[in-house]
């Protein structure tokens, strides 16, 4: 998949008016069954199933449909799953350009990744009062980097009672491990299935609190692909299984260097050091000499953030580093407007260009997390910070791990939030 890129001066990209608000649009019939039909040979290809749970108390109603965001597939699923239900999908500005005409006829309502938009939720009741359409949500706005949900907005709850319909929720396993976004899109032969199920109706959602509707969420959206792939014994025997795993792996365990770990056909290894990790058929690593320190992918992850979070409490962790600059403001091609550098600490992010004409902040507690993005339409790893006017797209160097970044974002919201808190 690709995007549209056109190089323009800042001056002029910032310019470019920001596209007017419009209200969203019933999914046109042809587009829904043309969409249907094109999922048919990967549904096949994956022997697609599905269970369902409750799903008779959302019968011929509108609903909030909030599904985990695995792959390119998950649309597909989501088609084959409640066709012929209309279905308006939140999605991201991005997938708007070059397809202008087309996205509000799909039924998609556009909104800026980890940006609040007030407006996306007058445009959801839009949908489901107006329209009566039910609306598909990926609540993690990313897709999953290590297997598991990228951390969720607080007080999801608040959305489901304002909303006040019922929520579905959809978790696929194996659309992950099909082709997951830190092996750059290869596809891997897995099947794919789903737990569908009626997690709230209304009166549900009006008994409980917006802590009890939060806890739910996070329960529901706790899985760990690479432990369902060993638990259930499914074989990923791709010879380039682990290709861009350092995506991930950022940090080595045994010298702590950062940044040079390579994965290449099915092994890992530090630059730095020299040890050198398989990733079996079952996705468990092994080192090829010496003690393993964590077999487990998603163990691995913990650890680097356990380190990213004690850099965050001493006040030791900063990112530098020169970028090429991206800037989303239309629906018509991402403008390149040359380096710049970006800088992430303490106080949050700050993007200033080369030539000294575009200097952006954004503080630490903006958002939860940020749209740190792996093989970013192909052309390479992002960092995407911005607001409701301009998105500004950091195409970072190849040793730069913007996973750490995402994790840096996360810990430094989690404890600005907690020391405001405490001064309250």
């Amino acid at each position: 998949m690709k995007i549209k890129s056109k190089k323009l001066s800042y001056e002029k990209a910032a310019a470019l008016p920001v596209p007017k608000h419009r209200n969203p649009l019933k999914p046109c019939l042809f587009f829904r069954v043309l969409i249907r039909l094109l999922s048919i040979p990967d549904m096949l290809a994956t022997r697609f199933k599905h269970t369902e749970s409750r799903m008779e108390l959302v019968k011929g109603k509108p609903c909030l449909i909030l599904m985990n965001h695995s792959s390119f597939i998950d649309l597909e699923i989501a088609y084959k799953i409640f066709f012929p239900r209309p279905l308006c999908i939140v999605s991201t500005r991005d997938s708007y350009i070059g397809k202008r005409w087309l996205m509000p006829l799909i039924g998609c309502i556009p909104t800026h990744k980890f940006v609040p938009d007030i407006s996306l939720i007058t445009d959801i009741k839009y949908a489901l009062n107006e329209k009566k359409a039910s609306v598909l949500m990926f609540p993690e706005a990313g897709y999953s980097l290590d297997g598991r949900a990228t951390a969720l907005p607080s007080h999801m709850g608040l959305l489901l009672k304002r909303l006040n319909v019922p929520v579905v929720t959809v978790i696929t396993n194996g659309a992950f491990l099909r082709q997951p976004l830190y092996n750059e899109l290869i596809k891997r032969k897995v099947n794919i299935s789903a737990e569908v199920q009626c997690l709230l109706t209304p009166e549900e959602i009006a008994e409980k609190s917006v802590a009890e509707l939060d806890n739910m969420l996070e329960s529901v959206f706790g899985f760990d692909n690479f432990k369902q792939q060993y638990d259930s014994k499914t074989v990923v025997d791709h010879k380039k299984r682990a290709q861009g795993l350092q995506r991930v792996l950022y940090k080595c365990p045994h010298c702590l260097a950062e940044g040079e770990m390579q994965g290449e056909g099915a092994t890992i290894k530090c630059n730095s050091c020299g040890k050198l990790y398989e990733m079996d058929i079952y996705g468990r690593l092994s080192a090829r000499e010496g003690i393993t320190e964590y077999r487990h992918i998603p163990d691995w992850v913990d650890w680097q953030r356990e380190c990213v979070k004690k850099e965050v409490e001493s006040g030791s962790y900063s990112l530098e580093a020169e970028v090429d600059i991206g800037i989303i403001k239309d629906h018509k091609a991402l403008y390149s407007i040359g380096k710049g550098i970006l800088t992430h600490g303490e106080n949050g992010f700050t993007l200033k260009s080369n030539d000294g004409k575009l200097e952006f902040t954004q503080p630490a507690l903006a958002s939860h997390s940020i749209n740190a993005d792996f093989y970013f339409y192909t052309m390479g790893d992002i960092i995407c910070i911005g607001d409701r006017e301009a998105l500004y797209y950091c195409f970072t160097p190849s040793k730069l791990p913007v996973f750490k970044a995402r994790l840096a974002a996360e810990e430094l919201y989690k404890l600005k939030r907690a020391s405001r808190r405490t001064r309250k």
